[in-house]
């Protein structure tokens, strides 16, 4: 059950981070704190968890993006970046390395544990979906493959990485291939009907989709509307 996931809280403001785990307490979760770049990677070893919150502004020789660079290198455990810079640049960095979603200080606590049930359900309904009925792999051009059942991804038959994110929106758009969709219909179906960041958080995602996936992915854009897989 999501109530019970384990959430790695990477904050080096005490105050913060404390307000952080009260809050995911008191919803069931089970948070470790890391005030470190160095120890959050230990942490996030010894307790692999079911989501991380990672503050982008860690002080030390590593922070949020190095830290979810190293992540991302061996895992697609969602990640919600908490940052105090409020700039485009660094909001869309973020996401191209991988980050599900971030939320800018000052935040609501309340909304911040929103986003981590949010994120949560829908990465629970993926697995319950795939163990009850499993899904069939959908074949795109080029030999990619999307298998929802083991939420991989393969390119001539070798695995590509995608973050959570880009998965999910790869998989909506495989589901409705042929289609033209909104940026509103992808942030309502992929990030949820309650996320209210910015609708270019779609672009970013699109643009690292054809990056790893490369010319077999036929990802048009529907200018004045949104994106169609072909």
């Amino acid at each position: 059950m999501s109530e019970n996931a384990v959430i790695v809280v990477v904050e080096d403001d005490p105050n913060i981070a404390d307000l952080v785990e009260l809050y995911l307490r008191r919803d069931g979760y089970r948070p470790y704190q890391a005030s470190t770049g160095e120890r959050a990677l230990e942490v996030i070893a010894e307790r692999r968890p079911t989501l991380i919150i990672l503050d982008v502004g860690l002080a030390g020789d590593l922070d949020g993006l190095d830290i979810c660079r190293a992540v991302r290198a061996e895992s697609d455990v969602p990640i919600i970046f908490l940052t105090a810079r409020d700039d485009e640049i660094d909001r869309v960095l973020g996401l191209e390395l991988g980050a599900d979603d971030y939320v800018t200080k000052p935040f609501s606590p309340r909304e911040l544990v929103a986003r981590v049930k949010a994120i949560l359900r829908r990465t629970e309904g993926a697995a319950e979906r795939g163990g009850h009925e499993r899904p069939d792999p959908i074949e795109l051009d080029l030999g990619i493959v999307v298998d929802p059942a083991r939420r991989e991804v393969t390119v001539a038959d070798n695995a590509v990485a995608l973050a959570t994110r880009e998965f999910d929106l790869l998989h909506y758009l495989a589901r409705n291939r042929g289609l033209a969709l909104s940026r509103r219909q992808l942030l309502d179906a992929v990030w949820g009907e309650g996320w209210v960041g910015d609708d270019r958080t779609v672009d970013v995602h699109v643009r690292q989709l054809r990056k790893k996936l490369g010319d077999g992915l036929v990802l048009e854009t529907v200018w004045g509307v949104g994106y169609r897989l072909d």
